[in-house]
């Protein structure tokens, strides 16, 4: 039986044979090739997972039988993947392309990351391939792992490393933490090619990461890259699974997602910059006054990216790590050109401590998750907007009420987040305030609204 809920906003993802199996992969690259239409060129990648390999053949069989032309890009980072829909490799130009990875998952999971002619395929899109593969479970698909082999990384790190010959001998001493994900399969490569002073940490890729769960916005796997820094270093770097997502840290700072865009955005000229709901209010005011277009918009990265084509963005943010650059790149998140860019900036002699400190000052709470299930996490948003026409009386004075994507109470002296999760069956929350005492009142009052959601349904 396969299931329905493998097919997720942003992606496909599951269980290696439990969810994800021969029977499942092979079909899901029969329809999703149906829906390139026969003839195309597709270019798979995978990270270090020991499966990822296996689901690669199962995907390549399915591809097969649509008729597609399949390239093997092998052992690669999301962002090689992606860039390979924009370039020319080894002769060829690709229609679309299939990361396999499980990002930052533990070594269990693994799933798809799909672009098709240049966007991601996502939504409504994989909610109606999963509708089709379901119809069809018992159709079988003759094994057809006949391949092209491509160099996707060469190319790569030959565009970064002359996009950024300016940092060559940068005298800065950098860490990385690797996190025994992919970052690495381009990553040193094009720093000894800048010859960068570096040290890097778990760098070898080994999908059931050994030394710490590979996802960087959680402090306690920063504990190594931390104390490497403290001792030898003068900027770290972190990185998630498949390196499409990035922590930086000083000796001062873990600079959040939203503060690197106000960062970058000093490169840039009046940018357009796209933030998720989840993004302080800081960066949307601060850009505003620096005289930059500043959008809010839903969380998720292929939500970002569709929004930076349609309006034309030069730069978006998660808070996560994920940042997408249109600005002298493809407008996509990528880990490693992030690295490069926010090393640009030091060598300008930006100060990163100092731009930090200088902004306003608030308090915010990390992500917090209340637990709920797929079928309700939706329907208790829904009931919290209609709690929120009519507040409790000793609920926070609102201002207004941004519902993009689940709810931002923007009150007097703060905000509070309610969005439902798109992968996992959690509604997630954050809190913000210029005063600390606030933004704990604040989450106090928006979870008893989320408690009384709950308890009417």
């Amino acid at each position: 039986m396969i299931k329905k809920s493998i097919f997720r906003e942003y992606d496909i993802r599951g269980i290696f044979e439990e969810e994800l199996n021969e029977q499942s992969v092979k079909l899901i690259g029969y329809y999703l090739g149906q829906r390139i239409t026969g003839d195309k060129v597709v270019a798979i990648g995978y990270d270090a997972r020991s499966h990822s390999p296996i689901l690669r053949d199962y995907l390549t069989s399915g591809l097969n039988a649509a008729g597609c032309k399949v390239l093997d890009m092998g052992m690669v980072a999301t962002p090689v993947n992606y860039f390979c829909n924009y370039n020319e490799i080894d002769g060829y130009r690709t229609d679309a392309s299939v990361m396999i990875t499980g990002s930052h998952n533990p070594s269990e999971y693994n799933g798809f990351k799909i672009t098709i002619d240049q966007a991601p395929f996502f939504g409504e899109e994989i909610y109606a391939l999963g509708e089709e593969i379901i119809k069809h479970q018992e159709q079988k698909i003759e094994d057809d792992t006949n391949r092209v082999e491509i160099d996707a990384k060469t190319p790569y790190i030959n565009y970064m490393v002359k996009e950024f010959a300016h940092l060559k001998g940068l005298d800065k001493k950098i860490v990385i933490d690797c996190g025994n994900g992919v970052a690495d399969t381009v990553i040193t490569d094009i720093f000894d090619a800048l010859e960068l002073d570096y040290r890097g940490l778990y760098c070898d890729p080994d999908g059931s990461f050994p030394n710490h769960h590979p996802d960087p916005s959680v402090e306690k796997n920063l504990r190594d890259v931390k104390k490497a820094l403290e001792d030898e270093g003068d900027i770290a770097f972190a990185y998630d699974g498949d390196a499409d997502r990035i922590a930086v840290l000083t000796h001062k700072h873990n600079i959040k997602g939203d503060q690197m865009a106000l960062l970058f955005a000093m490169q840039m000229e009046n940018p357009t910059v796209i933030g998720e709901v989840k993004c302080s209010q800081v960066m949307y005011d601060e850009l505003e006054r620096r005289g930059a277009t500043a959008i809010m918009y839903k969380t998720g990265h292929s939500n970002l990216k569709v929004k930076m084509k349609e309006t034309g963005a030069d730069l978006a943010c998660e808070v996560s790590g994920h940042i997408f650059f249109k600005h002298r790149y493809f407008g996509y998140d990528d880990a490693i050109y992030a690295t490069l860019r926010m090393l640009e900036l030091i060598a300008e002699g930006i100060d990163l401590d100092k731009e930090i400190d200088a902004l306003p000052q608030v308090f915010s709470t990390e992500e917090i998750k209340v637990e709920t299930t797929e079928e309700e996490k939706f329907l208790i948003i829904d009931k919290v907007k209609e709690l929120l026409i009519n507040p409790p009386a000793d609920f926070p004075v609102i201002l207004n009420v941004i519902d993009v994507d689940g709810v931002r109470i923007n009150f007097e002296h703060g905000w509070g987040l309610v969005r439902a999760s798109n992968t996992t069956p959690v509604l997630v929350t954050r809190f913000e305030s210029t005063d600390e005492a606030l933004a704990k009142s604040y989450e106090t009052k928006v979870n008893a609204l989320i408690q009384k959601a709950k308890d009417s349904l």
